[in-house]
């Protein structure tokens, strides 16, 4: 039961968003810039990296819907995404994303967790400096974003399809799209 009373029943940041819609728009535009705007990573890689950072922080509902984003965007699927948060050394990922995914890690830990090592593994399996940047953002917002929906106990769904559903609008639509259809229908 969330700490707080929320207008709506709906699970997770959803809930929190509904509650206190002047943040959701800024919230919902930094996660589309990082997740759904064109990049060189995918947005199946960086939600992959959501879903990654997301579960390191043991936030349910954040790991299991960006694991479900991601496996939506991405060639091996839900598999992957398992394959990945069980055993990154082992994971059918690339040498790069696996380099980008140990910074996620260390930035989950503290930022000044990440070396200079790290960074450079990432730089010699090709990963840009932007995709470097963009790694630490989106594993710095998400740690955020784990913080504000288990800080307050948001509910998490009753169906698990709720969030392969999700997933299906966010590629569809993106967040500030699914967030302006949402609006639309109310």
């Amino acid at each position: 039961m969330p700490h707080i009373t929320l207008n709506s029943d709906e699970p997770g940041v959803r809930g929190l968003f509904l509650f206190r819609p002047e943040t959701a728009g800024p919230l919902n535009e930094l996660v589309d810039v990082l997740l759904c705007a064109p990049n060189s990573l995918t947005p199946g890689e960086r939600e992959l990296i959501a879903a990654y950072v997301s579960g390191l922080n043991d936030c349910n509902y954040c790991c299991a819907a960006h694991s479900a984003y991601a496996a939506a965007q991405l060639p091996g699927g839900t598999a992957q995404v398992r394959e990945v948060r069980a055993d990154l050394a082992t994971a059918a990922v690339s040498a790069k994303m696996k380099a980008l995914l140990r910074i996620a890690a260390a930035v989950q830990q503290g930022g000044k967790n990440v070396t200079a090592d790290e960074v450079a593994v990432a730089r010699a399996e090709g990963a840009s400096d932007l995709e470097i940047h963009d790694t630490v953002l989106i594993a710095a917002v998400f740690c955020m974003y784990n913080r504000y929906v288990d800080g307050l106990a948001t509910a998490l769904p009753d169906d698990p399809g709720f969030y392969d559903v999700r997933a299906q609008g966010i590629v569809a639509f993106g967040y500030l799209g699914l967030l302006a259809k949402a609006r639309a229908q109310d």
